[in-house]
């Protein structure tokens, strides 16, 4: 006797079960950029000076001296900036249907602005915008 799987695209349980993984990949990224946003809250609380040197390797002079002049001028305050961001673009995540996917474009973009912070950069956002681009294609597809 045939058994229904719940990987089975033919039964009737199938899309349910994909609009839940796609959800569960969409909380996930959501969560993490809250955690992320916490993160950034922490930093500014204990030193600022931790955020001196992360463009020293930017691939253009304006990243660094833009970092070194505008961001270090006020390092407490563009700190929260960047936590207040983070946890935004976590709860658009979180959010679900049209704010989920304007979440998802803006992390993409966020991971493709890290890009210009140094080659480094690239080892971890290049993977990053592969997975980032199948998951909003997956929660898009459940949310059409």
């Amino acid at each position: 006797m045939y058994a229904r799987t719940l990987t089975d695209r033919s039964t009737p349980a199938a899309p349910l079960v994909h609009a839940r993984r796609s959800r569960a990949a969409t909380t996930v990224l959501g969560g993490s950029y809250l955690v992320m946003g916490g993160i950034h809250v922490g930093l500014v609380a204990a030193d600022t000076e931790v955020y001196r040197h992360f463009a020293d390797g930017g691939l253009f002079p304006f990243v660094r001296s833009g970092w070194a002049d505008v961001f270090m001028a006020h390092p407490a305050i563009w700190g929260l900036l960047l936590a207040a961001g983070e946890v935004t673009l976590g709860v658009l995540l979180l959010l679900g249907g049209r704010p989920a996917k304007v979440g998802w474009v803006a992390v993409m973009a966020f991971q493709v602005l890290l890009m210009l912070f140094g080659w480094g950069f690239w080892t971890w956002s290049l993977p990053a915008l592969a997975l980032l681009a199948w998951g909003a294609r997956r929660e898009w597809a459940v949310d059409t």
